[in-house]
């Protein structure tokens, strides 16, 4: 029987998932999984029961992503679930600023009297523009880039992109040069995840290769842009406009700036579907052995275990730990019909199919590895 904890309320739909096998606990420190969302986990103490987290949605930045991994904790998120959530506000986001709403809804909320004859006289100040034609820009094409760059262009936006790591094929121009794609831009929406390489880059260098009057928009993390090259840029009116989900003190009130309170993923569809992920993810671990979609750790899976035992091992600084764990396997007489694995940032993952009974493989458990710091037995 496996325990599950939940930091967060996590969707009835994806906890369906769960078979007679789980039981939900309040007591994390009996867990062998926790679903999150968007509980801090930094200063949380992990038992050596825990075996996996699963984030609900693709951010990961509220958990310790190195502290896990040494302590052999595997830490899933689930990127494209909310993708279509996260698209079709984005694309709220582009009308907002083109069609001036936010200020147009102010204004038309504080009117008290002859109202008619107010608004025919007022609404030209926020006359704006129409978004067929313009260009749009998105820096990142994951998931959510993809789904914004098919939105806008059956909107009729002539479409460009940047990522440096896309290797697929677009019907629209992917530079690899993010200040080249800016000079095109009426509009740019920003798509990329949120960590150290990425923190702050959009600053007064790319704001300064930008079309003058451009619109930003941010649905991916505040972290990514440098509030203060943002505010001197829109009082220069080099920026026009900045959309984002992600408020914080330095731009409330701020002219230029349009504010929505995080509701990138808040869907009851995008909310289901991370859950069912996130649980689907757990089990296909805790079960199979198999890891899908982790943040620091390698893809590894060998599909549904069957009548099999398995053995996956964690390794720490081994440049082949398939090698090392196959030769391993052989020097304990272990007969391996299926091995997979591979390193993600120095850690490494290996999952060993064998017809040995668990008492067979057991034996493991009184062996010392040299790199290998976890060794876990599974069977039917």
């Amino acid at each position: 029987m496996y325990q599950i904890a939940t930091l967060n309320k996590i969707s009835k739909v994806g906890l369906a998932e769960l078979t007679e096998d789980y039981t939900i606990t309040e007591n994390v420190a009996e867990a062998n999984g926790i679903l999150v969302r968007s509980a801090d986990m930094h200063d949380m103490e992990f038992s050596d029961d825990l075996l996996a987290i699963a984030r609900a949605g693709a951010g990961v930045n509220n958990i310790p992503l190195e502290r896990c991994a040494e302590a052999g904790i595997v830490v899933f998120n689930t990127p494209g679930a909310n993708a279509n959530a996260v698209k079709e506000l984005t694309i709220a986001g582009l009308l907002l600023a083109a069609r001036n709403i936010p200020s147009a809804l102010n204004w038309a909320a504080g009117l008290t009297e002859d109202v008619s004859k107010t608004v025919e006289k007022g609404k030209s100040q926020f006359a704006g523009t129409e978004i067929t034609g313009k260009t749009l820009g998105i820096a990142g094409l994951g998931a959510i880039g993809r789904k914004v760059a098919a939105a806008a262009d059956a909107l009729g936006m002539k479409v460009v992109g940047y990522d440096p790591y896309f290797d697929g094929e677009a019907d629209f121009a992917v530079y690899d040069d993010l200040k080249e794609m800016l000079t095109l831009c009426d509009y740019v929406t920003i798509h990329v995840p949120a960590n150290d390489a990425t923190k702050g880059m959009f600053n007064a260098e790319l704001f300064a290769a930008m079309k003058d009057g451009a619109v930003v928009l941010n649905f991916s993390r505040d972290k990514l842009v440098k509030d203060a090259d943002l505010l001197a840029a829109l009082e220069s009116g080099k920026i026009s406009q900045y959309v984002t989900d992600f408020p914080n003190d330095a731009l409330v009130g701020k002219a230029g700036v349009v504010l929505l309170p995080h509701l990138g993923a808040s869907t009851e569809e995008a909310e289901d579907n991370c859950a069912v992920m996130a649980v689907q993810e757990i089990r296909d671990y805790l079960e199979n052995g198999n890891i899908v979609n982790s943040v620091n750790f390698p893809k590894v899976t060998l599909g549904p275990i069957g009548d099999h035992t398995r053995i996956a091992f964690m390794t720490c600084d081994i440049e082949n730990p398939v090698q090392a764990i196959a030769e391993y396997l052989s020097e304990a007489n272990i007969f391996v019909t299926k091995i997979a694995g591979g390193n993600k940032k120095g850690f490494g993952y290996v999952l060993a199919e064998t017809d040995a009974d668990y008492e067979s493989a057991e034996v493991l458990l009184d062996l010392e590895k040299e790199g290998v710091f976890s060794i876990q037995i599974m069977c039917k």
